[in-house]
């Protein structure tokens, strides 16, 4: 018996793993398909962007947008599984060899946490890096003149006060968490808060002490426009408090939000975002878990006692309530009104023992 047990726990593991990375590998393809068409109308006017250099910048951008809907490629993967398997009677004859409901549902617990420790410590950070990869093509296909960025600026900005006045920093794209900006335009004052210049540039990287610009474009009111290889912008600016500006908690590696949380903290900015990135990825291998309890609690009733599809629409609305739980306790503790740390296990709580005690309802009465 415990080898059959065994055996039927490799099988029904394997069949929801399956099922899990068939549907994240669909709906992948479906993202980069989507991104891709959406690349194409953006670069078609670019006599420089190649097919494969977008298909790539497209590929690159869907692992971070994925890695979100992982939670629910496990829900509906389980479901799947589940139903696959009653439908083909092979959980009747499981339950008639005396192995409970609990027993064929622990081997995908467990692969679900297995899933979610491989997507904490490998695929995060694999995603921010190829993330950072694809700006980086981005700024190759976009940002090849000096103020291309500025119809494509998307609210990047830096406000910086030095002794010789004051630079207002816009970028269209930042890379490095906001070390190396793209498609850049700077307006300039001096100590009398009077309007000196416009730069433009292509790129501009920050250094010790300064911002260096390359292909520069300046503008000011009484000379016409000039252009330079290169300018420097002295700056106080650190690389923390440039990151605080420009980078966001999804696009920091799992392996760097603890060194980054420490040196915001050190000068002085809210981490509140950074802290619940950190320990919702932490609670990323139990809330797939307790997705799989929820798709379980809707997908072993029998086939011939109908009531099947009532079943999964209640499990694919129970996973979007949980979902916007997730982004209600999110916005709240962003707002430093509910701790990081109660914001990040409060839905995978929730899902768990909402999952936990339907099944105990439905096995055990």
């Amino acid at each position: 018996m415990s080898m059959m047990t065994n055996t039927l726990g490799r099988y029904f593991a394997g069949r929801f793993v399956i099922s899990a990375l068939g549907v994240f590998a669909s709906i992948f393809v479906l993202l980069v398909l989507v991104d891709y068409i959406e690349m194409v109308r953006k670069t078609s006017g670019l006599v420089s962007a190649s097919a494969v250099t977008v298909a790539e910048t497209s590929l690159f951008r869907v692992p971070q947008l994925l890695e979100k809907l992982m939670p629910f490629c496990v829900l509906i993967g389980a479901m799947t599984c589940y139903l696959a398997l009653s439908r083909r009677l092979e959980l009747v004859v499981a339950r008639a060899a005396g192995v409970s409901a609990w027993q064929f549902i622990a081997p995908a617990l467990a692969s679900a946490i297995l899933l979610g420790v491989l997507a904490t410590t490998a695929y995060n950070p694999m995603s921010a890096e190829l993330r950072e990869i694809s700006k980086q093509m981005e700024a190759e296909l976009f940002g090849s003149t000096p103020g291309a960025g500025i119809q494509d600026a998307a609210g990047f900005w830096i406000n910086q006060v030095n002794n010789d006045g004051q630079a207002i920093i816009n970028a269209a794209r930042s890379e490095q968490q906001g070390v190396r900006l793209t498609g850049l335009t700077v307006f300039t004052f001096d100590t009398n808060n009077q309007f000196k210049e416009r730069i433009e540039a292509r790129e501009a990287t920050l250094e010790e002490g300064h911002w260096l610009f390359k292909s520069v474009r300046r503008y000011s009111l009484n000379a016409p426009p000039i252009d330079q290889d290169s300018y420097v912008l002295p700056t106080s600016l650190t690389p923390a408090q440039v990151r605080n500006s420009f980078s966001t908690p999804e696009t920091v590696s799992f392996w760097q939000l603890p060194g980054y949380i420490r040196s915001s903290e050190s000068s002085g900015f809210a981490t509140a975002g950074y802290r619940l990135q950190y320990h919702k990825l932490i609670a990323q291998p139990f809330l797939l878990a307790a997705m799989v309890m929820l798709a379980a609690s809707v997908s072993l009733r029998f086939f011939r006692f109908g009531g099947v599809q009532k079943m999964v629409l209640s499990g694919v609305g129970a996973g979007f309530l949980l979902y916007v739980l997730s982004k209600v306790t999110e916005d709240l503790s962003k707002a430093e009104l509910m701790h990081p740390i109660a914001a990040a296990w409060l839905p995978v709580c929730v899902g768990g023992l909402t999952g936990f005690l339907a099944l105990l309802y439905q096995e055990d009465g």
